[in-house]
């Protein structure tokens, strides 16, 4: 049990895949100026990376390691189309999917996919796996989030898309700041990020 509970909380803080591993960097600069395109693409994520480590562990003993990664993009692929279809099938959802475009299509090259079925689904039994699989999508959608908050909030005035900002603050002289909404300052953003992490985490830190 007391593995399990390290399998999960590792990719929360000392394996973040973001501000540890620096992998998903590309989605988090791309999908972070709303709040709830951010959210979906979290949990998007975090299913996509939970159930393809869960399948590619059940099969591990059958999969010929020359073909490991092709198999290993099958079933990723499958998931994101599950998870796409999904998104297209209810009229709530469908705006966002609309909107996020191809970054949900663009899971299937996602690192953190990849990287937790090579490093640990193919040779743990398949609940740790999906254990593994589902908090290291956590990881890094907390990460999504928190920038998405900061980039909406500053930069849009909002959160979720409801007006936070009260109007007397704009007729007093307030301006949202545009440069929070640019892909820079999510780069920007990341490295605070990073360096608040590894400031609290001594372990993280080069010697």
């Amino acid at each position: 049990m007391s593995k399990l509970k390290e399998t999960f909380l590792n990719p929360l803080m000392k394996g973040n895949p973001i501000t540890v591993l620096v992998l998903g960097i590309c989605s988090s600069l791309a999908v972070t100026v709303e709040l709830k395109g951010a959210l979906v693409m979290a949990l998007s994520v975090t299913i996509v990376t939970g159930l393809s480590s869960l399948v590619c562990s059940l099969i591990r003993n059958t999969i010929p390691n020359r073909v490991r990664i092709i198999i290993q993009l099958v079933v990723v692929s499958l998931m994101v189309i599950l998870v796409d279809q999904f998104l297209k099938a209810f009229e709530a959802t469908y705006p966002i999917d609309k909107a996020l475009s191809v970054y949900i299509g663009l899971i299937i090259t996602n690192c953190i996919v990849m990287g937790r079925i090579e490093a640990f689904a193919l040779g743990n039994k398949p609940f740790p796996s999906l254990v593994d699989g589902l908090a290291s999508g956590l990881g890094y959608g907390a990460i999504l989030i928190i920038v998405a908050f900061v980039r909406e909030l500053l930069g849009s005035g909002t959160l979720f898309g409801i007006r936070i900002i009260p109007e007397a603050f704009y007729a007093a002289g307030y301006v949202n700041n545009g440069l929070v909404i640019l892909p820079p300052f999510a780069l920007i953003l990341l490295g605070c990020i990073i360096w608040i992490h590894r400031s609290i985490d001594k372990d993280l830190q080069e010697k």
